[in-house]
């Protein structure tokens, strides 16, 4: 039964209803997430809040992919995907960590300002996935010492992270070469 058929006799399945309850979850935010907007002017707060809510998901989506990643098995494309996936979520993850610090110090980057608007998480990301793979043009520099440690955290790991996953993989496809 790998074609996905059903066995004879069984109870046809339910039809799958996805888009329409995205259409209707949809439908009800947008209202409240604009008059949300409308209502309350720029504050620190909102900044705060976004970024640990784009932590929270970063933490958890990147927990459940690395435990797919890295458990034994065949190396597919799917666990190369997840790999790469995870990757991207470490470089999110410290974006939203360089807003908490921005936060707390104001001076802490130069070349950003940490004000509610749509730049704000431009440059963050930016500055997070050019420090994540090393590349470092300069134009956003980090200024307080606990923002160059998050820094040269972040590049370490950006260089670490492709070696080990390589390295795992390739363990991965040989041992199940070898079973």
């Amino acid at each position: 039964m790998s074609d996905g058929a059903l066995p004879r006799g069984s109870p046809p399945r339910p039809p799958r209803k996805p888009i329409v309850a995205t259409r209707r979850i949809g439908q009800g935010d947008l209202p409240i997430a604009a008059s949300f907007i409308l209502r309350h002017p720029p504050s620190p707060y909102n900044i705060a809040i976004l970024a640990a809510g784009w932590l929270a998901i970063s933490l958890t989506l990147g927990a459940v992919v690395a435990h797919a990643v890295f458990r034994r098995g065949r190396v597919t494309y799917h666990r190369i995907i997840g790999a790469g996936l995870l990757y991207l979520l470490i470089g999110v993850g410290f974006g939203t960590l360089f807003v908490f610090l921005g936060l707390w110090f104001p001076d802490a980057f130069k070349g950003m300002n940490f004000e509610d608007d749509s730049a704000l998480a431009s440059s963050v990301y930016y500055l997070s996935f050019v420090t994540l793979t090393s590349t470092g043009y300069g134009d956003i520099i980090p200024v307080h010492p606990r923002a160059r440690s998050l820094c040269n955290v972040e590049s370490v790991i950006g260089q670490l992270y492709p070696a080990t996953l390589l390295a795992r993989l390739v363990t991965l496809e040989l041992r199940d070469q070898g079973s």
